[in-house]
């Protein structure tokens, strides 16, 4: 039998026409299947944009809204934010905001559609946060990457938005910084009374740091102030800063050094990572550490506690670490509690004292919480306080008249109920 002849007899076998026929069908499905999934790998790699945006990313809540406020407000899958917000007359409502929840949503953005997928892990934990991770994921057809710009901007944007015209204040939460509370009604610089050009003198050296960057940089001058607010309890130091804040448009960081199990090199990590255009705030410095000619026989109140140095908190200030653009402000009741070397120039630029009522604060005071009374009125209330023969702090005033609220004569007559 010649070769030919075995060849034909083979393929005139049924058996093996089946095999065969069957065996090149599965070739055939194999290589189309590998080819359409080579193909879509190349789709997606070329023609399809993915953005993904991870919980801790600061932009991960203005996403959230804008997309709820923006993209998918056909989607009927939501999750609830509760918030509260306070009125000028100090009355609180609440509000209910709807994100999209745990899931796909499709909507459309300009001419494009957009597949956002939010996901959660609930075996993962973002550790700084105590909360399962989650990301929200964005897909979009296309090439042009300006697009996710586009929207993370329209997103940074509306959330100014909603904070406009209001001071947000930060507190330190594990090693990361979290709101505290709904933004506040930002207060008046011009409501805080202090001496005369305190308040000015410390308002034109911020504006003058926040105004000239260049000059730092041009000098090798590392770009951070401090400033440090002393005095009796009561006077304004606070209320100051906050006002400060809301003059110059900047979120407030509350950082508490007596925290527990605040140590020195978290301390280090919030000071770096403060949010941008951000007044640290330092108070009752002096409840933290004594001086050191002094911790021999004085021991702090958090001794044994807080496990932040004196040393620690001094290379945050201006170590090798220390971070740049940077205002902090610390207040004390006892400055001669500190330790010289904190309050040494480079990290303590400015020092202005915040003192009981002035004959000028006394008279301040009055016009203000009295607008339509005469200036005999005025003189008559300060003449009357001096009397007093005590030292008066700009609470105790202001609490004063708060019991007087529409009649000045009553607030002469009993000034000397004033505690």
């Amino acid at each position: 039998m010649t070769v030919v002849d075995y060849v034909s007899s083979l393929t005139s076998n049924p058996y093996f026409g089946a095999g065969f026929g069957l065996f090149g069908v599965g070739a055939g499905a194999a290589l189309l299947r590998k080819g359409w999934q080579g193909a879509l790998i190349m789709f997606r790699r070329h023609y399809v944009m993915t953005l993904e945006v991870p919980c801790r990313d600061k932009s991960y809540q203005w996403m959230l809204q804008w997309i709820t406020t923006r993209g998918a407000v056909q989607t009927q899958h939501l999750s609830v934010a509760t918030e509260f917000s306070q009125s000028e007359s100090g009355k609180t409502s609440t509000s209910y905001n709807f994100i999209p929840s745990v899931g796909v949503h499709i909507f459309k953005y300009k001419n494009d559609w957009i597949r956002v997928e939010r996901t959660r892990e609930q075996h993962t934990l973002d550790l700084h946060m105590g909360i399962p991770w989650e990301t929200v994921t964005m897909t979009a057809l296309g090439r042009n990457k300006k697009m996710f710009k586009e929207m993370l901007e329209e997103a940074r944007l509306l959330a100014l938005k909603q904070t406009e015209g209001r001071t947000i204040l930060y507190t330190a939460l594990g090693s990361e910084w979290r709101q505290f509370g709904a933004p506040r009604k930002r207060r008046p610089l011009e409501s805080v009374v202090l001496d005369v050009g305190v308040g000015e003198r410390i308002l034109d050296d911020l504006v003058e740091f926040i105004g000239n960057p260049q000059w730092y940089s041009q000098r090798g001058v590392p770009y951070r102030r401090g400033y440090l607010l002393h005095g009796p309890p009561g006077c304004g130091k606070s209320s100051y800063i906050t006002a400060l804040a809301g003059k110059l448009e900047c979120v407030v960081c509350v950082l508490n050094l007596s925290e527990k199990g605040l140590t020195d090199d978290r301390l280090n990590h919030l000071m770096n990572t403060a949010p941008v255009q951000s007044i640290i705030l330092l108070e009752d410095i002096d409840a933290a550490f004594v001086s050191r000619d002094e911790s021999k026989s004085v021991k702090s109140a958090y001794d044994g506690v807080n496990r932040v140095t004196l040393s620690g908190l001094l290379n945050c200030l201006d170590g090798v670490t220390s971070t740049e653009a940077r205002i902090l402000f610390m207040t004390t009741n006892y400055l001669d509690r500190l330790d010289p070397a904190l309050i040494r120039p480079g990290r303590v630029d400015v020092q202005e004292y915040i003192g009981y009522c002035s004959k000028v604060q006394l008279g301040n005071m009055f016009r203000k919480f009295y607008p339509f009374a005469d200036e005999l009125l005025v003189n008559k209330f300060v003449e009357a306080a001096v009397e007093l023969g005590r030292n008066l702090s700009p609470a105790s005033v202001q609490g004063h008249f708060m019991f007087h609220k529409v009649h000045p004569e009553d607030a002469i007559a009993n000034l000397h109920k004033l505690r």
